[in-house]
């Protein structure tokens, strides 16, 4: 009943034995497996589980990982590894992420292909993740994986997209996939041909009066008495970017679509519980249908306009006090009601843990939505 929109990628994965592993695990192999051979961060849980996961596997494999002073420091890092052609990760949770925004805004301007994780703590960082608290008119590849075995894919498919565009992709975790266990591979998955890195600074042109630049205010040198043309550059730095946003093909999951008269919105591990509670009603009758976001930015707009067409409302549910329902709206403009479900609900420590989310609470605010619109 579920779809999935495709990537228009003819990824292969090699073949290779699933292991029982906890998330952090899975993901760090994964994002060995993809070729990172540089990671940085600062122990935050649930991230810290992942900067402990590099630390074991990535020196085995020929990489460096380093446990920083700050995430100020690992940003940095993560920036010079990248700027010579290494690919390299970072990632903290929202918190984290956020005292490296400066970087990750001048890091986009400065084209260089980098993964980002956020291992968040509930859903508050949609904004930061989508929007960027960064200065300039600058955007991430957004994913969001449900689960583990999802999250195992979408990692390799960052360091893919990133080397593509020569831009920062962000991977929304959070402490339910950091945490849970699975059965999975974490092989390495091939996604085609990659751009080479003739652009990186290998040191190779040094002192010949032709030597490569990356700086987040140019890209070609001038003479002294010139200067750079920021108006140049931040314009065709600007059209790259709509580029981007333009190719990368939004994804999202659907189910139950058909003749719904309710769509409920979610993405990243709570729409599992939207999905299931979604699956229940329509056995019963109701005329409720999904659509789960994989892609944030660029976002599956069409994919919700196109349910608009039929269905009443939409109802969004996020474990937060309601960012996403935002790009909902936007994408519906005005052509079903849309109304938020959701809330922010975490455990005392502010892990993430949500005591309101279980299936049974999910499906009551959906019919009470259902009661509403009928």
């Amino acid at each position: 009943m579920a779809q999935v929109a495709s990537s228009g990628s003819s990824a292969s994965e090699s073949a290779a034995e699933p292991e029982f592993l906890e998330g952090s695990e899975a993901i760090a192999r994964a994002m060995i497996s993809a070729g990172c051979r540089f990671f940085a961060g600062y122990p935050m849980t649930p991230f810290t589980e992942v900067l402990e996961a590099m630390a074991k596997h990535l020196p085995a494999q020929g990489g460096s990982c380093v446990n920083a002073e700050s995430e100020l420091e690992a940003v940095g890092m993560a920036w010079g590894a990248a700027a010579t052609g290494t690919p390299a990760a970072t990632g903290s949770t929202g918190q984290g992420l956020s005292l490296m925004q400066e970087s990750l805004a001048e890091i986009t301007y400065a084209r260089l292909p980098l993964v980002v994780l956020n291992m968040a703590r509930a859903q508050g960082d949609y904004f930061q993740a989508t929007r960027g608290g960064g200065h300039g008119d600058y955007r991430h590849i957004v994913l969001a994986p449900k689960d583990v075995t999802e999250a195992v894919y979408l990692v390799q498919e960052a360091f893919h997209l990133a080397a593509i565009w020569r831009n920062p992709v962000l991977v929304m975790g959070d402490y339910y996939i950091a945490h849970t266990w699975q059965s999975v591979s974490t092989a390495r998955i091939d996604f085609g041909p990659e751009p080479d890195r003739s652009w990186a600074l290998d040191g190779a042109t040094g002192g010949t009066g032709k030597a490569k630049l990356i700086s987040p205010i140019a890209d070609t040198k001038r003479g002294d008495d010139v200067g750079y043309d920021l108006a140049e550059f931040y314009g065709r730095r600007g059209a790259e970017l709509d580029v981007m946003g333009r190719e990368v093909q939004p994804r999202a999951e659907t189910g139950f679509l058909e003749g719904a008269d309710l769509v409920v919105v979610a993405y990243g591990t709570v729409a599992q519980y939207v999905r299931e509670a979604v699956a229940n009603l329509r056995a019963d009758g109701a005329k409720v249908g999904y659509i789960r976001p994989i892609t944030l930015y660029p976002f599956p707009t069409e994919v919700l306009r196109n349910a608009a067409s039929s269905a009443k409302a939409f109802a969004v549910y996020e474990n937060n006090r309601g960012q996403m329902i935002e790009d909902v709206m936007l994408s519906v403009m005005e052509r079903a009601d849309v109304r938020f479900i959701g809330g922010l609900s975490v455990d005392s420590s502010g892990f993430g843990i949500a005591p309101d989310l279980d299936v049974t609470s999910v499906r009551a605010r959906i019919q009470t939505t259902l009661e509403e619109i009928s």
